[in-house]
């Protein structure tokens, strides 16, 4: 690690390792920390998702930290500069299941000498962490914001099994739609994935600017609307990002969009060197430690033991915020509709116009203030 340039961060954001209990040697952003001996603040953790890293929270270590919080954004398990993961496709991937992820968090709120956490944010696959963490553990998470991916609550554990097989045979029927079509999640479970990404064709950095760009606000034809039902032929109407051309690998799903030059010049949000630093990431380790998260979410396994929470909720106060176009809102047909039930303390539930997928960089002044007033309202 000793090796690796330094990342460009913003003035007041640090980074370091910290080994934590679940096996890890976890890096992290850090701002606002507290100095030796000084006043304990209340600690804001930043969860990310996929493809990407604790650097996508850049600007909301500063906004927060210069509010008084302290505020930590990790790698997570299999991401960045974080080591200690298994990320060989033939190895412990079960260990990047739901429920251990908690684990690595609540390990992690440990290793940085605190006994609970004032609020936890997380965006994209970070959602869900942040989701479960609450549910778990309100003990130690005492506010949650999910952030694009909307969290359904747990399965009924009567059905667990038959409700993952159910989506699984339209998966399939995927297949036999004209013209046949893959999603994107059972893509990423299979072992071509991370070679497809990380030999990408047009070079990671080209395929990270194409799938940033088809996914953010930047690219018209995202107008998201809600899904009836997770049929195959419903499921058809999503992007070919979600739902993607049968044996087309996703950087060549992607590649068609890749913006102009002028289209990049423009890009306030993303510009090259803030892109050089996820295609330096992804080229020096690939992807496979985070597709390793799929594989579990998509395992009948997985079902059948987050389903042992059957009938638990999300009671701590409770916020979500996504950008109006990201179809990431209904990709899972009724999940935005049960998650204001299943949290019964739901303070906020926005949409930001001007805002795709990756809304904490697409909008990220819009997203510090949410975030302030939330973690302020609830201290």
């Amino acid at each position: 690690m000793s090796a690796l340039k330094p990342l460009p961060l913003p003035e007041g954001v640090q980074s370091r390792h910290l080994p934590i209990s679940t096996g890890l040697e976890m890096h992290v952003l850090e701002a606002g920390r507290p100095a030796a001996g000084a006043a304990p603040k209340p600690l804001v953790l930043l969860l990310h998702g996929f493809p990407e890293l604790a650097f996508s929270w850049r600007h909301q270590l500063v906004a927060l930290a210069e509010a008084g919080f302290h505020v930590v954004a990790p790698d997570q398990r299999g991401y960045g500069r974080t080591t200690g993961s298994d990320d060989r496709y033939e190895g412990d991937w079960r260990a990047s299941s739901l429920l251990r992820l908690v684990d690595d968090v609540i390990a992690l709120v440990q290793a940085l000498g605190y006994s609970h956490v004032h609020a936890l944010v997380g965006h994209d696959f970070g959602s869900p962490v942040s989701a479960w963490c609450a549910l778990t553990r309100p003990d130690v998470f005492h506010r949650v914001v999910m952030m694009s991916a909307p969290f359904g609550g747990p399965l009924d554990s009567a059905n667990a099994a038959a409700v993952q097989e159910a989506l699984t045979r339209e998966v399939h029927a995927m297949y036999q739609l004209e013209p046949p079509r893959e999603h994107y999640q059972w893509y990423y479970s299979q072992p071509q994935a991370n070679t497809d990404m990380w030999n990408a064709p047009q070079g990671v950095h080209d395929f990270l600017r194409a799938y940033y760009h088809v996914k953010s606000a930047d690219w018209q034809p995202n107008q998201p609307a809600p899904l009836k039902s997770w049929t195959a032929e419903v499921l058809a109407a999503l992007p070919h990002y979600y739902v993607m051309p049968l044996h087309v690998s996703m950087p060549d799903a992607v590649a068609p969009h890749m913006p102009t030059a002028t289209q990049v010049d423009a890009c306030q949000w993303l510009p090259n060197a803030q892109l050089a630093v996820y295609a330096a990431e992804y080229e020096r380790r690939g992807f496979q430690g985070g597709l390793q998260w799929y594989r579990c979410s998509t395992d009948r396994d997985e079902y059948l033991a987050l389903s042992s929470h059957s009938g638990k909720r999300i009671t701590v106060p409770s916020a979500y915020l996504a950008g109006a176009a990201d179809w990431g809102i209904y990709q899972s047909p009724g999940a935005f509709e049960r998650m204001q039930t299943v949290c019964t303390d739901m303070r906020a539930c926005q949409l930001l116009p001007g805002a795709g997928h990756w809304v904490q960089q697409e909008q990220a002044h819009q997203v510090s203030t949410f975030l302030l007033k939330f973690l302020n309202e609830t201290l």
